[in-house]
């Protein structure tokens, strides 16, 4: 068993390679646009909507798939990040960050 330091570590790792991807999978236009900083409160603020808007709480069975509405976390992020002062983002922007960190999740499933 990890210890909480190797835990936040391994935490660490993961969000670096996730920041990495979702730069990486970018429209060429969007991958400069925002700062690590940035993609990190979304990477947060999509987490907080999964589990707030209880999407996660309908999930389906095993075999089958949960969906979930990219444009609404977009656009949860987008008011999260106005409320917090993170910045006004354009939430067809934001889009693709969300549509990327799914493709990221998806990919690093255990």
């Amino acid at each position: 068993m990890a210890t909480l330091d190797e835990e936040l570590r391994m935490d660490e790792e993961e969000n670096v390679r996730e920041v990495a991807y979702i730069r990486d999978v970018l429209p060429a236009d969007l991958k400069e646009k925002f700062t690590e900083a940035q993609l990190r409160f979304m990477m947060d603020a999509i987490v907080d909507y999964y589990f707030e808007s209880g999407v996660l709480d309908d999930s389906a069975g095993d075999d089958e798939f949960v969906d979930i509405d990219l444009q609404k976390v977009a656009d949860h992020v987008c008011a999260k990040a106005a409320a917090e002062g993170v910045g006004d983002f354009d939430s067809a922007e934001v889009f693709f960050v969300v549509q990327a960190d799914m493709d990221f999740q998806e990919q690093n499933l255990d």
